[in-house]
């Protein structure tokens, strides 16, 4: 199983921010990922729109988690970034094997497996010790948590 790189990031982002609660900005968190910024501002967007992430405009604004995403599954955050693509596809092009082929169903179990296995870590288990004071280092100031 492969994640694509926006879903790698993202998860990066929500690791980062749930560290202590503060707010970072996407120009912050471009510093500390190493992102460039447009795509961060695409990667927090997508966050956003799913709820694992808020944000607030202004001088003090910025990207923060809300309490629950503390409690997500990580395989939740994969789902709602990755949707549900097959590790493979038979359909376009047509393959020549699909009638009596395995192989489909046998990646489709193993995707499930490695789905089930993210369900079990949630978001506060990612950050904690030893990752929490790792994830601090990479950004010196940050603002206070969302209202």
């Amino acid at each position: 199983m492969h994640l694509i790189r926006s879903t790698d990031i993202a998860l990066r982002v929500v690791m980062l921010l749930a560290t202590d609660g503060g707010r970072l900005t996407v120009d912050q968190l471009s510093d500390a990922l190493d992102v460039p910024r447009h795509h961060m501002a695409k990667v927090v967007q997508r966050l956003q729109r799913h709820g694992f992430v808020a944000t607030a405009r202004g001088r003090t604004g910025g990207v923060g988690v809300p309490p629950t995403t503390l409690d997500t599954s990580v395989g939740a955050v994969v789902r709602a970034l990755e949707g549900d693509r097959e590790v493979v596809d038979c359909d376009g092009p047509p393959c020549p094997l699909r009638g009596g082929c395995h192989l489909r169903s046998a990646l489709r179990t193993a995707q499930l497996a490695f789905l089930a296995v993210l369900d079990d870590v949630t978001v506060r288990a990612l950050v904690a010790e030893p990752a929490g004071p790792v994830l601090l280092d990479l950004v010196p100031r940050r603002t206070g948590p969302l209202p």
